[in-house]
C-alpha cells in the first residue's frame, strides 16, 4: 500500500530514478570524448593530445562547479535549479555541436561542467529528502549508479554513434535527452522541500585533520593514474594494439564493466578492511598500468589490462570516499564535496600530464607511464593512513532539517560525485 508520500514501502520514489537518469547523461558527456578523440581532433583541426584538453577542461569545471554552483543557487528553489542546470547543459552541447572552433567547444565544455556540478549538488539533496532517512543511502547509491552506468553503456554507445554520425552526433543526442530530463524534473521533483541546518564552522573545522588530506590525496592520485591512461586509450588501442577503430567502443564497455565491478568490490570490502583493500587495489592498478607499456602491442593483453586497471582503480574510490566522510565525523558535507573535487583534480592533472607525455618521445606509451607513477604514488597516503589509523574519534550525524515553505525554498551545498 502506498504511503502518504505516494510511494510503496521499500521502493524508492520515482524522482530518484529521474535524477539517476540525469546523472547518467552527465557522466556520459564527461568521458565520451575519450572514444571520439581522433574524430574531434580532425574535425576541429587540432592534435589528438590537444583535443584531450576537452576532458581536462570539464574536470576543472567540475572542481569549481560543485561547491561554487551550490552556493550560487542557494536561494533558488531546488526544482528550478535542476531545470536551469539541465537547460544550460543542453545549450552547451548545442553550441559545441554547431561550432568549428576548438576554443568555443572548450568554453562550452567548461560551462557544461558548471551545470553538471549544480545538478549533482542539488540532486543529492532532493534524492535523500524524497527517499527519507531509512532509504537515503540507497537513493544516493542509485544516483551514483547512474554515473557508473554511463561508463558501461553511455560512453560506448556515444562512441558507436560518433563513428557513424560524426563526433557532433552524440552532442546533439545529449542535448535532446537533457531537454527531456528537464521536463521530467519539472513533473516529478516536489515543490515542497526541506533545508538542512549546517554549521559552517564545524564543516571548516573538520578540514584541520591531517588524515582527511591523506584520503583526499589518495583520491587525486588514483583517479589521475587511471584517467591519464583512459583519456588517450583510443590511439593506444588502434595504433599500438592494432584494434580496429570500430571495435574501440567494445573495449570501452570492458573498461566500464571493470569500473562497475571495482565499485562493487570496494563497497563490499571497504567497511571491513579499508586499508588492506585500498593498498592492494592501488598496487594492482600500478602493476596493470606498468604492464600496459610493454604488453599493449597485443590486442588480447591490452584489453585484459584495460579491464584490470579499471577493476582495481575503481575499487579504491568508494573506500577512500567513505574514509574521508568518516574522518570528518559530524561535519561530512564539505568533505564530501572536496572528495568530488579531488577526483576531478586527478582527472584534470592526469589527462594534462598524459597529453604532454603523448607528445614527447614516449609516444603512445607516455600516458600509461604517467598513470603508473600516479598510481604508485597513491600508496604513500594510503600507507600513512594505515599507520595513523582510519577511525575518526567522532561519529557521523545526519544534519537536522526543518520544513521550508515553497516561496522560501533554498538549497544547501551537498556532496556530488564519486
Amino acid at each position: 500500500m502506498p504511503t502518504a508520500s505516494g510511494t510503496t514501502p521499500g521502493k524508492l520514489p520515482f524522482v530518484v530514478w529521474v535524477l539517476a537518469a540525469g546523472t547518467f547523461l552527465m557522466g556520459t558527456t564527461e568521458f565520451v570524448i575519450a572514444g571520439l578523440l581522433p574524430e574531434i581532433a580532425s574535425g576541429l583541426g587540432v592534435g589528438v593530445s590537444h583535443a584531450g584538453l576537452l576532458i581536462t577542461a570539464f574536470a576543472i569545471g567540475m572542481i569549481v562547479g560543485g561547491p561554487a554552483m551550490a552556493l550560487t543557487t542557494l536561494r533558488l528553489p531546488r526544482r528550478l535549479t535542476l531545470a536551469l542546470a539541465l537547460a544550460v547543459f543542453a545549450l552547451g552541447h548545442v553550441v559545441a555541436a554547431l561550432s568549428s572552433s576548438f576554443t568555443v567547444v572548450l568554453a562550452a565544455r567548461v560551462v557544461t561542467a558548471l551545470a553538471t556540478g549544480a545538478f549533482w549538488a542539488v540532486g543529492f539533496v532532493i534524492a535523500t529528502a524524497a527517499a527519507g532517512p531509512a532509504r537515503a543511502t540507497r537513493a544516493v547509491g542509485v544516483m551514483m549508479g547512474g554515473l557508473t552506468l554511463a561508463n558501461v553503456v553511455g560512453v560506448p554507445i556515444g562512441s558507436f554513434v560518433g563513428q557513424y554520425t560524426g563526433w557532433r552526433g552524440p552532442f546533439w543526442a545529449l542535448a535532446v535527452l537533457a531537454g527531456l530530463a528537464a521536463v521530467f524534473v519539472g513533473r516529478f521533483v516536489p515543490r515542497t522541500e526541506q533545508r538542512a541546518e549546517i554549521s559552517v564552522r564545524a564543516e571548516v573545522r573538520a578540514l584541520r585533520q591531517g588524515r582527511l588530506w591523506l584520503a583526499l590525496a589518495a583520491a587525486v592520485l588514483i583517479m589521475g593514474g587511471v584517467l591519464a591512461t583512459y583519456t588517450y586509450i583510443t590511439p593506444l588501442l588502434t595504433d599500438r594494439a592494432g584494434i580496429p577503430a570500430g571495435a574501440v567502443p567494445l573495449v570501452l564497455i570492458v573498461f566500464g564493466l571493470g569500473a562497475l565491478g571495482g565499485t562493487a568490490i570496494g563497497g563490499r570490502l571497504g567497511d571491513r578492511r579499508p586499508t588492506a583493500t585500498t593498498i592492494a587495489a592501488a598496487a594492482v592498478t600500478a602493476l596493470a598500468l606498468f604492464l600496459l607499456i610493454p604488453l599493449s602491442t597485443g590486442p588480447v593483453t591490452a584489453v585484459a589490462l584495460v579491464f584490470l586497471m579499471a577493476l582495481a582503480g575503481f575499487t579504491v574510490n568508494p573506500v577512500v570516499t567513505s574514509l574521508a566522510v568518516r574522518i570528518a565525523g559530524d561535519a561530512p558535507t564539505l568533505t564530501s564535496a572536496l572528495t568530488t573535487s579531488a577526483y576531478n583534480t586527478g582527472i584534470a592533472a592526469g589527462s594534462a600530464l598524459a597529453a604532454t607525455a603523448l607528445d614527447s618521445s614516449l609516444g603512445l606509451t607516455g600516458p600509461a607511464l604517467v598513470g603508473t607513477v600516479s598510481a604508485t604514488l597513491t600508496l604513500l597516503p594510503l600507507i600513512a593512513l594505515a599507520l595513523t589509523g582510519t577511525r575518526a574519534p567522532t561519529r557521523i550525524v545526519s544534519p537536522r532539517t526543518t520544513p521550508v515553505p515553497v516561496h522560501a525554498d533554498t538549497t544547501a551545498p551537498v556532496p556530488s560525485r564519486h
